[in-house]
């Protein structure tokens, strides 16, 4: 098939999961859903949009073909389940596919876009055998919750094709499908932390801005409970967004090389400003707790002149603190830079004091080399008497 087809190919692939979106977010509003179910509905965009993107310029890479495939099984899936929802004809075919067609989503993002992310291929032909055993996982899961008799999903619906025969085998294989899944999700991270270690600077750029999304998710997930309590609004959209976009969008930037070295400067800033609200809001409430304390000794009451304290302290200590967490950070995380820019500073600080031309001329050829480390250096001056 030529580009050209596998482009048309690609984007019709997303307009069909966007019109399936669209669908299902009509289908939630006749049932009068809130904000919350709209919001999972729209979790497949991202998917789609970026799949479509990666899968048109560049259409040998399978991970873009991954996120389309992923985002047409979660469209489906929305759309079958505002339909069961609403109790229209046919539903149990809706339903049926409920039961299994949310497997090969899954699978599709947790498995196979770390196996072949970056450039589409594998590590190395050693791990076909992953592939080959995501496969028959994958289907062997799908057709055991297309099979399996009783109720769909709590919808309400007999499965009409569940076999009553495979029961007690099928229960027997549900304890145990739990354990292949944990192994293929820990072999897939695995493969990116090899491939880590085996690829060059921009491949590891690359594995930097999807690591950086993956690992997003848990810190969100054990910290959104302030922004929850205090902005449910803002957190619907902080929620949608790092559940739902934030890992398509970082593949998609990785992939397509978009301003791809800014990477560095993300975990930097992410680094520092994340200790520094911590270290900030330990020594809020430590000083607020502490002054309270205070204040109730002496005056018998609490006292607003604590928050107000606490807070003009915060002011006080957020600059001096930033900077001391700054250099530590480069001192910890990005030494060679670090040692770059003391350098550079302490060539500058001699620059405003030297007056001997051939001193200074060695003192930059020195720090060239420290810092650049270029395999040969030299320095050429113009002088009245000619070139030396």
């Amino acid at each position: 098939m030529s580009d050209r087809s596998l482009t048309r190919l690609a984007w019709s692939l997303c307009g069909l999961s966007l019109g399936l979106i669209a669908c299902a977010i009509v289908l939630a509003v006749l049932d009068g859903a809130d904000a919350q179910t709209v919001s999972l509905l729209l979790a497949p965009t991202a998917s789609a949009l970026v799949g479509g993107l990666v899968a048109s310029r560049r259409p040998g890479n399978a991970v873009g073909w991954f996120f389309l495939g992923a985002a047409a099984c979660f469209a489906s899936t929305g759309v079958a389940a505002e339909y069961v929802a609403l109790g229209l004809a046919g539903g149990w075919v809706m339903a049926w596919l409920l039961s299994w067609l949310w497997l090969p989503s899954i699978m599709l993002l947790l498995c196979f876009v770390p196996l072949y992310f970056p450039d589409g291929r594998l590590v190395s032909r050693r791990w076909r055998w992953l592939v080959r055993f995501a496969l028959a996982f994958s289907v062997g899961t799908a057709a055991f919750s297309a099979l399996k008799p009783g109720e769909i999903q709590e919808e309400g619906v007999v499965n009409p094709l569940g076999i009553e025969a495979l029961r007690p085998f099928l229960d027997l294989l549900e304890a145990f499908v739990f354990g292949p899944y944990i192994v293929l999700l820990f072999a897939a991270a695995v493969s990116l932390v090899v491939r880590f270690r085996r690829s060059g600077s921009v491949e590891r750029q690359q594995i930097k801005w999807l690591a950086l999304a993956a690992v997003a998710i848990p810190v969100w997930f054990l910290t959104n409970a302030p922004v929850q309590a205090a902005a449910p609004d803002l957190f619907l959209v902080l929620d949608t967004f790092v559940f739902s976009f934030l890992i398509p969008l970082a593949a998609g930037i990785a992939i397509l090389r978009y301003r791809l070295y800014d990477i560095d400067v993300i975990i930097n800033r992410t680094l520092v400003y994340a200790a520094l609200t911590v270290a900030l809001a330990l020594v809020y409430f430590g000083s607020v707790v502490g002054l309270q304390y205070v204040f109730r000794a002496l005056g018998g009451g609490e006292s607003s002149l604590a928050i107000v304290a606490s807070t003009l302290v915060i002011a006080a200590l957020f600059g001096p603190l930033r900077r001391r967490i700054q250099a530590f950070i480069d001192r910890a995380f990005y030494r060679k830079k670090y040692d770059a820019k003391e350098t550079l500073s302490g060539f500058g600080s001699r620059l405003r004091d030297e007056t001997d031309l051939d001193r200074l001329g060695d003192d930059l050829v020195t720090v060239v080399r420290e810092t650049v480390q270029p395999e040969y250096a030299s320095l050429w001056l113009q002088t009245p008497e000619g070139t030396r």
